[in-house]
C-alpha cells in the first residue's frame, strides 16, 4: 500500500548553491561510474557519478522496493534528500513525479555531478542543488518551519551520523511525514521516539528502513 501523503502547513524555501572550477576538473577525470533512473519519465537514463571516498549510490535493487513502498506516482510530494552524494534518491523522485526535491551535498565534486545530472535532465524546475552540510542546513529549515512530505537519509557510512540525521530530519516532517535511512545496521522504532517503523529491508551489507512521524497528540489530551 502506497503511503498517503502528510498535510504540509508551510510553502519550501529556497537557498543558494556553489561550486567551483577545481571540482568540475576533478568530476572530469574521475567520472568512472554511473547509476540509471529506474523509473519514471526519464527511465534508464543513465548519469555520471565521480568516484569519492565513501560514496556508495543506492542499488537499483534498494531504490526499485523503496518505490514500490512509496508508490510509483509521487506527484505533489515535497522532498529532501539530505545527503545526496550521487543524486539518485533525489532525482528518482523527481522522474516519478515529486513537485519539489531538494538535494543537499557538501563535497563539491560530488555536487557539481549532481548540477550536471539536473542540466542533463532539464530538471531546474523541479530539483535544486544546495551546497551546505546537511545536519546545519535541516537544522535551520527546522527552525524556519519547512516542511517535506518525505526525507532521505544516506549519510556517509564510517561518519556515523545515522541518529543524529534521524534527530534533525525529524523536525523537517509533519505528522504523518515520511523519513527514509539507509544505514550499516538495523534500526527500530524504540530508536526513535518520535517515529514508527513503516517497511525495512535488508541487501548486503546495507539495512533500509522507512519511517513515518508520529500523529501529535490531540490538544487537551
Amino acid at each position: 500500500m502506497r503511503p498517503s501523503r502528510p498535510s504540509r502547513s508551510s510553502a519550501e524555501s529556497r537557498a543558494p548553491k556553489s561550486t567551483s572550477l577545481s571540482a568540475a576538473q576533478q568530476v572530469g577525470r574521475h567520472a568512472a561510474q554511473e547509476v540509471r533512473i529506474i523509473g519514471g519519465q526519464w527511465k534508464r537514463t543513465p548519469l555520471a557519478v565521480p568516484v569519492s571516498a565513501g560514496l556508495r549510490p543506492t542499488p537499483n535493487r534498494v531504490r526499485e522496493t523503496l518505490f514500490n513502498w512509496l508508490g510509483q506516482d509521487l506527484s505533489g510530494w515535497a522532498i529532501l534528500d539530505a545527503f545526496a552524494g550521487s543524486g539518485a534518491l533525489g532525482l528518482e523522485a523527481a522522474s516519478r513525479g515529486a513537485t519539489s526535491v531538494t538535494l543537499i551535498e557538501r563535497e563539491p565534486a560530488l555536487a557539481h555531478a549532481i548540477r550536471t545530472s539536473i542540466d542533463k535532465l532539464k530538471a531546474q524546475d523541479t530539483v535544486r542543488l544546495i551546497q551546505a552540510d546537511a545536519l546545519s542546513w535541516m537544522g535551520q529549515a527546522a527552525r524556519q518551519h519547512t516542511l517535506f512530505d518525505l526525507v532521505f537519509l544516506d549519510p556517509p557510512f564510517e561518519a556515523e551520523l545515522f541518529e543524529s540525521a534521524v534527530k534533525a530530519a525529524v523536525p523537517c516532517v509533519p505528522p504523518g511525514g515520511w523519513i527514509y535511512l539507509e544505514a550499516p545496521k538495523a534500526f527500530g522504532a524504540a530508536d526513535f521516539a518520535d517515529l514508527t517503523l513503516a517497511r525495512e529491508g535488508k541487501a548486503g551489507a546495507v539495512h533500509f528502513h522507512l519511517f513515518q512521524r508520529k500523529a501529535e497528540p490531540a490538544s487537551g489530551a
